[in-house]
């Protein structure tokens, strides 16, 4: 016979107290269960689609999963012939866009995984190991921000400021050496060395440009008075870093520009592409000494120079001198008609057709810069364009419309506007030269209408 139990008439604790700690433990619980149950079904259909892939599947559509740009690859995807909508035989340009898309409805389709990025500790981790460029372009913008004869004499051919300038937007062209994407077999010395800073640096660098419009930014930017810059993201990490570096320098250095705009993509984008919380992000790691600590030498001075930096690029952000297209705060995967078009699979061709709010808002600015290779990618097409093709010519209905240069490092097939026999000179010499991230490409269109 079972004894009988003490039972005083207190009362005992249960869940239906929602104040209670039973009640939280409770709908942790069930909520932490949720979340791995999500996220193993997200590493069940990573599975699946990279099964898919391997066999040659065809692609399918995206589900309803209540974000952004479903419909534009799904109709394409509907009105293409069965045998083209394959992984080996789509065009490259659509497949590679609708990857990414497909990815996010992994996500968005989640209650715990909707704002998540999975590539965020990736760029992190880049970001760090980038930490010797990152100090040595601190401390040369903060130099120059500090030069007060910096300006003497602008207008002359080869000024200080002119020299600043290319070794400013250098910089930034070959941040773009840390795609994490592609650049698989680049490796860390070849990564410092693009990274590098300085005379010698940008002679060397030079050579490896392949068509250099730069002069012909740099007179347009002459004529500007108090304008504005736009610059179209590409990667988070030291390349957005590099892009807020020549953004600082064109504002606190030159009399040209008051304002840059910055186009973040919306969704996580081909594996490193800046969402809004990177660029935030990106500005306040910099007050973290212990951020790039165990990744190199940071001396104290060095992170007194990256808090000057940090703080003033702040107070970009504040006075406006600064400003993303949509909020720093907008979660990932929003609805936002700003930026919506980035993710998108169309070419920068039809942006005059299918965007023309996105157009109008370009149009307010005096220079628009295209980062990277996919923006390169879609300016062009990704069409098969002979290399002697024009620039103008390649960016089709485009061309003509807004103000435009692309700071690309070649990473794909596609390019134009290169003066005669350079690709002969180059098969025979660098057979890679196309994909390889180490060749470049500075191509400026202007305005005429």
């Amino acid at each position: 016979m079972t004894p009988a139990l003490h039972s005083p008439s207190v009362e005992r604790y249960t869940p239906k107290d929602k104040q209670s700690f039973s009640y939280k433990t409770v709908v942790h619980r069930r909520s932490e269960t949720t979340k791995l149950a999500e996220g193993k079904e997200i590493i069940r259909k990573l599975s699946g689609l990279k099964h898919n892939m391997s066999r040659n599947g065809i692609l399918q559509p995206i589900p309803d999963d209540g974000d952004a740009n479903r419909a534009c690859y799904n109709d394409e995807l509907a009105a293409t012939p069965e045998e083209d909508k394959r992984w080996f035989t789509m065009n490259w340009l659509f497949a590679e866009c609708y990857l990414y898309r497909l990815l996010r409805s992994f996500f968005a389709e989640t209650a715990h995984w909707k704002t998540y990025d999975p590539f965020f500790e990736s760029k992190a981790e880049t970001y760090k190991n980038s930490s010797v460029a990152i100090v040595h372009l601190a401390n040369a913008l903060n130099a120059m921000i500090t030069n007060t004869r910096l300006q003497d004499g602008w207008e002359a051919k080869n000024s200080p400021l002119e020299v600043a300038f290319w070794e400013m937007i250098q910089a930034d062209l070959w941040g773009n050496a840390t795609d994490l994407s592609l650049l698989v077999d680049l490796d860390y010395a070849d990564l410092q060395k693009l990274q590098a800073v300085g005379a010698a640096a940008q002679k060397e660098q030079a050579t490896r440009i392949l068509r250099d419009d730069l002069p012909r930014a740099w007179e347009l930017l002459k004529t500007v008075k108090g304008g504005r810059v736009d610059i179209v993201l590409d990667n988070a990490g030291f390349e957005v870093y590099t892009d807020l570096v020549l953004a600082d320098f064109l504002v606190s250095c030159t009399p040209f520009v008051d304002t840059v705009v910055f186009h973040p993509k919306m969704i996580p984008w081909f594996v490193s592409d800046v969402v809004p919380g990177d660029f935030q992000w990106t500005i306040e790691s910099l007050l973290n000494p212990e951020f790039f600590s165990a990744h190199a030498n940071v001396s104290e001075a060095d992170t007194r120079t990256l808090n000057e930096l940090s703080s003033r690029w702040r107070s970009h952000v504040n006075s406006g001198a600064f400003r993303l297209s949509v909020s720093a705060t907008t979660p990932i995967g929003s609805d936002a008609p700003a930026a919506n078009f980035w993710t998108t699979q169309y070419a920068y061709a039809d942006l005059p057709a299918l965007d023309p709010d996105l157009l109008a808002e370009l149009q307010k600015s005096d220079l628009v810069i295209f980062k990277g290779d996919l923006n390169y990618r879609k300016l062009v097409g990704d069409r098969k364009w002979p290399t002697t093709t024009s620039f103008e010519e390649a960016l089709g209905p485009l061309n003509g419309k807004i103000n435009l240069v692309s700071l690309r490092t070649n990473k794909a097939d596609t390019v134009c506007g290169l003066a005669l026999g350079i690709e002969e000179r180059l098969d025979a010499e660098a057979p890679d030269w196309r994909v390889s991230g180490k060749y470049a490409v500075v191509s400026y269109a202007p305005r005429t209408e």
